[in-house]
């Protein structure tokens, strides 16, 4: 695993004392932080701060770190021919990112599962596509305090907020640019369906929020539809909804299971 930040965490929580699947080394940002790390999960697994220093060569690698470690970890193992499954799909929105790690998993003969997140729907969209989709919208509606640390909060005075506001209206792209930690959604619906520039994106400061709410709508040669999740956040990390991490832990089950879905 690559990361271990809230996301990190509570994959390695739920699935430690699992009879199919070991979390058996994991990929820090730093020295400081692989001594932390290494504390809380054990001698059992191995924790460095480089893909160098691995000592064994993964069968599976889960990237939950941020749009850097796509760069420094996830290029070379998908080029060493390692499975990998992402978190940060909004990394896929920067300039040729996408088509590298495309490159790389070929060159590698390897895979890459992008994850599905905080919302469902993923199969339903990409289904959709092969017979046509017109439109797809996608609304991340959030407590407004989960806006910190982002442009909104150069715009907004986000703690005076009265009611609820829109921080940005474009396509999926923008979206996962200017908020590469919060649009993950975005750029995964984007990618399942008419793509980063063609998928339209609202996103919502509310005062009055308290969870994560996340909202699709599509039309088509399908027909239409629309879904929304009421997800709670993660209490480690109030940006990121729990669903995201229980969406990860039923892929890697997925991995082992004799019948999946």
């Amino acid at each position: 695993m690559i990361g271990f930040g809230a996301i990190g965490c509570t994959v390695f929580k739920v699935i430690k004392n699992d009879a199919e699947v070991r979390i058996s080394q994991i990929v820090v940002h730093n020295e400081e932080m692989r001594a932390e790390v290494q504390a809380k999960v054990g001698d059992n697994v191995v924790v460095v701060s480089r893909i160098s220093d691995l000592p064994q060569r993964p069968e599976f690698v889960l990237e939950c770190a941020g749009h850097a470690a796509l760069t420094a970890c996830v290029l070379p193992l998908l080029a060493s021919g390692v499975d990998c499954a992402l978190v940060s799909i909004g990394a896929l929105a920067s300039d040729g990112m996408q088509e590298k790690l495309e490159a790389a998993a070929r060159q590698g003969k390897a895979t890459i599962t992008l994850m599905s997140g905080a919302i469902g729907g993923i199969d339903a969209i990409s289904a959709a596509k092969f017979g046509g989709l017109d439109e797809v919208l996608y609304t991340g509606r959030k407590p407004a305090l989960s806006w910190i640390g982002t442009p909104a909060e150069e715009l907004f005075k986000l703690a005076e907020l009265s009611e609820a506001t829109v921080i940005f209206r474009g396509n999926a792209r923008e979206a996962a640019q200017l908020y590469p930690k919060n649009a993950n959604v975005a750029a995964t619906l984007a990618i399942a369906g008419l793509g980063l520039d063609h998928t339209k994106v609202t996103l919502i400061a509310d005062p009055a929020a308290t969870q994560n709410i996340h909202t699709i709508e599509a039309r088509g040669v399908f027909g239409q539809m629309k879904m929304e999740i009421q997800g709670n956040p993660l209490p480690e990390n109030p940006k990121t909804s729990a669903l995201t991490a229980y969406s990860i832990i039923r892929a890697i089950k997925n991995r082992v299971r004799p019948v999946v879905i």
